[in-house]
């Protein structure tokens, strides 16, 4: 598979150098299979949100994915962040937030992100983010972000609900309603190649390439490579107590949700009480009737680094649903021992946390500050 970044937009002596526009590639998903297959001089971004300590599921969905994506390819490009302007759509005290993304830094550091192979860095703290995001969404229709899903269930609408609707948009921040073209802006600030996502945000990747094919066609450029949505082995992980939604930190039952911060004692207590099923005899992945066991089996495949088939063929030998509940606890505690350590260390050193994230906001910016030159000579802005 080829790579998707394109060459740079030349500009010289004031005269700008197009080309024809972007078309988009056979395929807008890549699958992996083996975390080292991505395309030599790739470009993979992705930002995680600061909502504090991350749960297994972030853990497993992104900070996983991420180091062992960064570890394995040493020949391609990685900017990992905190969405930090993202978090601002919903109300913080001032503390909390600050607190909140000094907790999400070190969670990724904790989690084993190597500065040395990935550039690691606040949203906020480049300023380059805001200047694309208005500009792109000045190029994004209400109908294009009223079709996003993702707004109504923030906003806590239903899923059939539009803008268009009085009490609807009375009740909806634009920036719950926005959000989608700064997510779009993000990406394609740095001209990401790849951007490893969950599943619930593959329809705002389409719209991130729908914009940036509507960039490209309106200035009749090449500029924005249309970035791929890149599926990792890492799949959704549900809350404990009820395996029909996701395990999320809001969740009003805390025994749902499993922390890297926990101690073994309450990661044993949490996964004794999750909720599985009364079927007896041999395991299987059914997530329809199954769907307790069925996420304990993702559990296990994430931090084993099986497949499912696989997963469910190592554990057949467990005897009852205690067994296998003790087998997900004890790997559960091994691979957070000295992650959770390493956190407690790190939260006591601000000073150290604040030059990582200076550290990769200049590198970020290095790059942001290029890009955004070149789309401001584009639309003639510069």
């Amino acid at each position: 598979m080829s790579c998707l970044r394109t060459s740079r937009y030349v500009s010289t002596a004031g005269l700008l150098t197009t080309t024809r526009a972007y078309t988009s590639p056979s395929s807008s998903i890549q699958e992996l299979n083996r975390y080292d297959n991505l395309p030599s001089n790739s470009r993979v971004f992705s930002l995680i949100q600061p909502t504090g300590r991350i749960h297994l599921g972030n853990y497993l969905g992104a900070v996983k994915s991420w180091r062992t994506l960064s570890n394995s390819n040493p020949d391609s490009e990685f900017l990992f962040g905190i969405a930090d302007l993202h978090a601002f759509t919903s109300y913080k005290p001032a503390a909390e937030l600050k607190d909140n993304r000094y907790q999400a830094i070190a969670s990724l550091l904790a989690g084993g992100l190597d500065t040395t192979k990935c550039t690691l860095y606040f949203q906020s703290s480049v300023p380059e983010h805001s200047e694309l995001n208005w500009y792109l969404t000045c190029m994004t229709s209400m109908g294009q972000l009223n079709r996003m899903t993702q707004w109504k269930s923030k906003a806590q609408q239903s899923q059939n609900s539009s803008i268009t609707d009085e009490k609807v948009m009375e009740s909806t921040k634009a920036g719950v309603f926005c959000y989608p073209a700064l997510q779009a802006a993000d990406i394609l600030l740095y001209r990401a190649t790849h951007v490893p996502v969950g599943d619930d945000q593959s329809q705002h990747l389409e719209l991130c390439r729908n914009i940036a094919k509507s960039f490209n066609n309106t200035y009749n450029v090449n500029y924005f490579p249309l970035p791929k949505t890149l599926l990792t082995p890492a799949k959704k992980i549900l809350s404990l107590k009820n395996p029909e939604k996701k395990m999320s930190k809001s969740d009003p039952v805390q025994a749902s949700c499993v922390y890297v911060t926990d101690s073994p004692e309450d990661i044993q207590l949490k996964i004794r009480k999750a909720t599985t099923d009364s079927i007896q005899g041999a395991w299987s992945f059914d997530p329809v009737t199954r769907p307790g066991v069925s996420n304990l089996i993702n559990i296990i495949s994430g931090l084993t680094n099986e497949s499912i088939e696989e997963t469910v063929a190592s554990i057949q030998h467990l005897k009852d649903h205690k067994s296998l509940k003790d087998y997900v606890a004890k790997l559960i505690i091994d691979e957070f021992h000295d992650k959770r350590q390493l956190y407690d260390e790190l939260l006591k050193n601000r000073d150290y946390l604040d030059s990582v994230c200076k550290q990769g906001r200049d590198k970020a910016r290095e790059l942001a500050s290029v890009n955004i030159g070149d789309i401001k000579s584009i639309v003639g802005m510069d």
